[in-house]
């Protein structure tokens, strides 16, 4: 018998659900778009396309196999210890049950985290970070997030938002956020962002704004590891991935430049390892954790 985690994964653009096994295979993936809301008023809507999508994925599990746990990465913030999610690009879940719902649809012990913290948590797992007990894992996509490795445990702060460098003031008095702040990470170099400064959609950005998106990263990264002597970014995302080596190098620049100590220097800005896999992957590993006799 093999066992399985119901692994999901939650975001502005689409929702997707796959299972993953204990060492980290994903499989029977599926995805949605995520519908496009205004308010608290439409949280049921956006419910019934997950479950939908969930009992879809539970539906293909065939003999020898059986599904004993689930993960769930969501974009934030959220109450970690109350399970719930309100996240600032899906306006229609605000202080959302999203854990409770999950594990009353399935009847599996589900586990709840950020959806960056989570592929952080695979990257270190099967990804570009394994091995390494200190490092953040980013996604720059739709929005911005991450989660980071200390120690060898994943943090999580008061809150279990710790990490959401995405919020992190890259250009004083910039472009304002929906955080409330003006500058933010998010606001300048998330694919929303991008759309909104080239008036185009973030996959036909000129050169000279891929360079742009990248410095603005790595200085966000720059800022990270001085502040936590970190020695590795794995950055991952349709935006960062898509943006390719015109992003990536700007990045590196801007993380050699700022991390001139020596306990800094020489810290790293590479690709995520597991691709368009990763997101599913962290979740299938959020659920792993949280077995005592997991992988």
């Amino acid at each position: 018998m093999t066992d399985l985690a119901l692994a999901v994964d939650i975001g502005g653009t689409k929702m997707a659900a796959g299972l993953v096994d204990a060492q980290g295979h994903l499989s029977f993936r599926s995805q949605v778009p995520t519908r496009r809301t205004t308010g608290p008023a439409d949280a049921e809507l956006l419910w019934g396309d997950l479950a939908e999508l969930v009992e879809k994925v539970l539906a293909q599990v065939g003999s020898g196999h059986r599904v004993v746990v689930g993960g769930v990465g969501c974009g934030g913030p959220m109450h970690l210890a109350r399970g719930e999610v309100s996240p600032l690009n899906i306006a229609g879940w605000r202080d959302f049950p999203l854990r409770g719902r999950l594990a009353l649809l399935t009847g599996l012990p589900t586990c709840l985290d950020n959806d960056a913290k989570a592929l952080a948590l695979a990257e270190g797992w099967i990804g570009a970070a394994a091995g390494y007990d200190n490092y953040i894992g980013m996604v720059v996509s739709t929005g911005v997030g991450g989660g980071i490795v200390l120690d060898g445990r994943l943090l999580h702060g008061r809150t279990g938002n710790g990490g959401h460098i995405g919020h992190m003031v890259v250009v004083p008095d910039g472009r304002p956020c929906v955080c409330g702040s003006r500058g933010c990470l998010e606001a300048e170099a998330s694919g929303t962002a991008i759309a909104a400064i080239s008036g185009q959609p973030a996959a036909l950005a000129p050169v000279e704004l891929r360079r742009r998106t990248g410095t603005l990263v790595g200085r966000a990264i720059g800022a990270t590891v001085n502040l936590l002597d970190l020695s590795l970014a794995v950055v991952s995302g349709s935006v960062a991935l898509g943006f390719g080596d015109a992003f990536f190098d700007a990045a590196q620049r801007e993380v050699d430049a700022t991390c001139g100590l020596d306990f800094t220097r020489g810290a790293q800005v590479v690709r995520g390892g597991l691709g368009e896999s990763g997101p599913l992957v962290g979740a299938g590993r959020l659920g792993w954790l949280s077995v005592p006799e997991g992988p």
